[in-house]
């Protein structure tokens, strides 16, 4: 187990923000049940609340008591794209507003980077991730233009490399739509 990958397991417990590499951009992580964390990374975003926020898991089983994962055909679809680099908008059931944006459903993700999986297996539980950008403005794709941008900003950076995608990921509706292609 990384010493890097404690700490920012720490840095998110404590109800601060991290900056982790995912699959094609860097992103901001936080405890979705904790306000401030969250206020915090809107704020840091300039990103209004109503737009909702990206969910990290482990693997399906995280989400299986927080979002409706039924008819099975959805299930099996959700399953064979995860872990990878594909959200899926999901009918919410445990998550507050101020992950939801208000709405019904939620974003959520099991990547195919293992570095951001690992940091959400050790935090045990789904964790906020959103892209590493002002609002509007592309997602940074490397640790060192994080640093700079965002290094006063974030409490913890921690050091990694995103993987081999292009850009954010493929975002699906619930009836498998794609709502944003990946890149």
């Amino acid at each position: 187990m990384s010493c890097t990958l404690v700490t920012a397991v720490g840095v998110i417990r404590s109800g601060e923000v991290v900056a982790h590499a995912t699959e094609g951009v860097w992103g901001f992580a936080c405890d979705p049940s904790n306000n401030d964390a969250v206020m915090k990374i809107l704020q840091i975003k300039n990103r209004p609340k109503n737009k909702g926020l990206l969910l990290l898991g482990a693997e399906i089983g995280m989400f299986r008591d927080l979002v409706n994962l039924q008819p099975v055909h959805l299930q099996t679809a959700i399953e064979d794209s995860w872990p990878g680099h594909h959200t899926w908008i999901l009918p919410n059931i445990d998550f507050p507003d101020w992950i939801s944006g208000g709405r019904r459903t939620v974003a959520c993700r099991v990547p195919g980077h293992a570095q951001a999986r690992a940091l959400v297996k050790l935090y045990g539980a789904p964790i906020v991730s959103t892209s590493a950008n002002f609002a509007g403005q592309p997602a940074i794709t490397c640790e060192a233009e994080v640093a700079r941008v965002f290094g006063s900003l974030v409490d913890y950076v921690l050091p990694g490399k995103i993987g081999a995608a292009v850009g954010p990921s493929t975002i699906h509706a619930l009836d498998g739509t794609i709502l944003r292609a990946q890149g």
